[in-house]
């Protein structure tokens, strides 16, 4: 790129050259500047704000855990539907509903988190809706609620949770094969492994 100073002019020519192109250039560069810093600024609020969402849906959350009839959870879920505590809140409001015999209640509430994009809420809402569906004794309600699973790192649970649902509906050989799978999906030191065996002693 060509240089806007001539070297070889005098420095009064050069001194005039450097306010010719200022002032032909100088809103372009201003302008650039004030959108730099206004990228910066604004990178830096929407950070900010994202911190400050944060810490308000976790204090809204805590208090939803510590008073289930808490204000707060209206708050969590109109104003914060987007962050991991609205679905968390759910959950909890779910166990509540559970705590208190209100089985029906507790499926309405897990039914939205079914299909969540986030696999933990989403795995978690279908094992606890499958528990309460044995509960109640809708045992093949509580099956299908269990569908195909991809995720290894469910697949003991899965197996472990259809293996209690077949042996409520008397199906030995059904409830062994999937304890055993459960088994062979577990870790070593899994704590869920001495219960698990345990389950399918009772059935030999």
């Amino acid at each position: 790129m060509k240089n806007f100073i001539e070297v070889g002019k005098t420095e009064d020519e050069q001194a005039e050259q450097i306010k010719k192109w200022l002032k032909e250039n100088g809103p372009q560069i201003i302008a650039g500047i004030v959108m730099g810093l206004s990228g910066i600024w604004g990178f830096d609020y929407y950070n900010n704000y994202q911190s400050e969402q944060t810490i308000n849906a976790r204090s809204a959350y805590l208090s939803v855990v510590s008073n289930p009839n808490s204000p707060a959870l209206t708050t969590l879920q109109s104003d914060h539907t987007d962050s991991g505590y609205a679905q968390q809140s759910i959950l909890m409001m779910a166990k509540h509903a559970v705590s208190a015999g209100n089985y029906q209640q507790a499926l309405e509430h897990l039914s939205p988190l079914l299909k969540s994009e986030n696999e933990f809420i989403a795995h978690t809402a279908k094992l606890r809706s499958a528990a309460i569906y044995l509960q109640i004794g809708s045992h093949d309600q509580a099956l299908s609620t269990l569908d195909a699973d991809e995720n290894s790192v469910f697949s003991a649970l899965y197996n472990q949770t259809k293996g209690d649902i077949y042996l409520a509906k008397n199906n030995i050989d059904s409830a062994k094969k999937h304890y055993q799978l459960a088994l062979a999906q577990l870790s070593t030191d899994s704590e869920l492994r001495a219960l698990i065996q345990i389950k399918l002693n009772d059935l030999n």
